[in-house]
């Protein structure tokens, strides 16, 4: 029996498909803020990314760290989202001083209630002009939702039709 349950460990491994290294999303996933989004604006282009993403949350927020626990900790998205965006995590609730990406200065709480991100987790992408492109509200529901909705912006698609549309277009 105990050979048989071994075996059947072993099969079961084998069939997995290969896990994605786990790492911490604060210092793999999210960058450092100097607090001046539009310097923030300079440094994307001067990296050719594709803009910037800001994840609203807030403290004990169960969705918030759900995202973090399970999608935002895997490195494959860790490392193709670095590839495209500066990406940040901004407390909506902050009271921390900033500039937005027009040179105004404002506080992280303001500048997420003029961004209109209410609920958390909010995604906000925005071009390299400071324009908010696409957003999206609460948790995705899989790594590989987070990874199309990533795509989404980068292949331009935001500019023809609304994320729920790509998504549905894009299931097998």
């Amino acid at each position: 029996m105990k050979w048989l349950a071994l075996f059947l460990m072993f099969v079961f491994t084998l069939a997995q498909p290969a896990l994605a290294e786990v790492r911490d999303p604060q210092s793999h996933f999210f960058m450092a803020k100097m607090g001046d989004f539009k310097e923030e604006l300079a440094i994307a282009r001067e990296e050719g990314k594709q803009g910037v993403l800001i994840m609203f949350e807030m403290e004990d927020c169960p969705f918030c760290s759900r995202m973090k626990g399970t999608v935002l900790n895997q490195s494959e998205v860790q490392d193709w989202y670095r590839k495209h965006f500066l990406i940040y995590a901004m407390d909506v609730k902050g009271g921390t001083d900033m500039t937005d990406f027009q040179g105004n200065a404002t506080t992280e709480k303001a500048f997420a209630l003029a961004n209109r991100a209410r609920a958390t987790p909010t995604f906000l992408f925005f071009d390299l002009e400071g324009n908010p492109v696409t957003r999206f509200t609460g948790a995705t529901q899989t790594i590989e939702e987070f990874m199309l909705l990533g795509r989404y912006v980068v292949e331009g698609i935001y500019k023809t039709q609304p994320f729920n549309v790509y998504k549905k277009a894009s299931k097998p």
